[in-house]
């Protein structure tokens, strides 16, 4: 029974992997206007029949924006629904756009000037973070293919015919992408070697994270990020790929640097760090909140004491 069970699953994996194929096979047919389109049609379509993710983002948004109406709370949960499907859209365009010699047609750089200056002297190794906001993706993507290839901390997919093709076309113009599960061990040996580190850095981190602010709200925060930083004497460089309307342009730019020196002399250079970073991140966010993936589950653990947070919501 257990290897009927396993084969039975080896094949639902590859009729989903061919399934997706197929649907990005078709998109390729029409062009990214088109295809942008179809996908906000298919995002109000989940905004209207995902009752489950709606009600959480439209709760997010009433607790991290209290002065807002029920009526814009309401509006940004169903663009930030749509949000959802134009990532899978321009997944499958980006490596056929962001090439050296087209970029510019797609891409603004802003606020890049001392980030640009780290890159060259690389001096250090550095650790790049980034949120569910608008395209995280495409910020390493442009880097790399700028020529400064970067290792990105991502989760793999459990269906190992589509973790294989996504991550094939990550990997196109030079980042690397490292299962979270070993970033400890080769993390350390990349900043050693001056390289870079990226992380999507407003994940719940359980019970176990360091609780720092997140739109009025403690937080669970991974440690880690601020411990390789201390570690290596790596600066921390918040960035973002922010979505001009509704269109294959993307602003990529950096909100903020940390330096090591700005911890050098604190009494808890861990939360300093990892509540400065976070600050940053909610700064980006509010530019454009309807780009942020409010159905994230970012404060679904408590501070002890704390009621937990409600099933479904949180």
């Amino acid at each position: 029974m257990p290897k009927r069970n396993r084969r039975r699953g080896r094949i639902a994996d590859y009729l989903a992997y061919l399934g997706a194929r197929v649907l990005a096979m078709f998109m390729h047919m029409f062009r990214p206007e088109t295809n942008y389109v179809t996908a906000r049609l298919l995002g109000d379509a989940m905004y209207r029949f995902d009752r489950r993710h709606r009600r959480r983002a439209e709760e997010h948004l009433r607790i991290s924006f209290p002065e807002w109406t029920e009526r814009k709370c309401r509006s940004v949960a169903r663009a930030s629904m749509r949000n959802m499907v134009y990532l899978a859209v321009e997944f499958l365009f980006t490596s056929r756009l962001i090439t050296p010699g087209r970029w510019r047609k797609h891409i603004t750089l802003v606020n890049q000037k001392e980030n640009l200056r780290l890159l060259l002297k690389n001096e250090t190794g550095m650790v790049f973070l980034t949120g569910h906001f608008g395209n995280w993706e495409v910020v390493g993507y442009v880097m790399a293919a700028l020529g400064f290839p970067n290792t990105a901390i991502a989760r793999r997919i459990d269906n190992p015919y589509l973790d294989a093709y996504v991550i094939g076309r990550r990997e196109m113009r030079g980042m690397t992408i490292l299962d979270k599960r070993g970033a400890t061990t080769v993390a350390p040996d990349l900043l050693d070697a001056k390289g870079a580190v990226s992380f999507i850095a407003d994940q719940d981190a359980g019970r176990k994270g360091l609780f720092v602010d997140f739109f009025g709200r403690p937080a669970s925060t991974y440690k880690a990020i601020g411990l390789l930083a201390m570690r290596h004497n790596a600066p921390v460089v918040i960035g973002f790929g922010r979505r001009r309307k509704e269109r294959y342009h993307f602003e990529i730019g950096v909100q903020r640097i940390i330096h090591p020196h700005e911890w050098a002399d604190k009494d808890d250079p861990l939360t300093y760090i990892t509540r400065e970073y976070t600050r940053a991140l909610e700064e980006v966010i509010r530019t454009a909140p309807e780009q942020y993936l409010w159905v994230h589950r970012r404060w679904k653990h408590r501070p002890k004491g704390e009621e937990p947070a409600r099933d479904g919501i949180a």
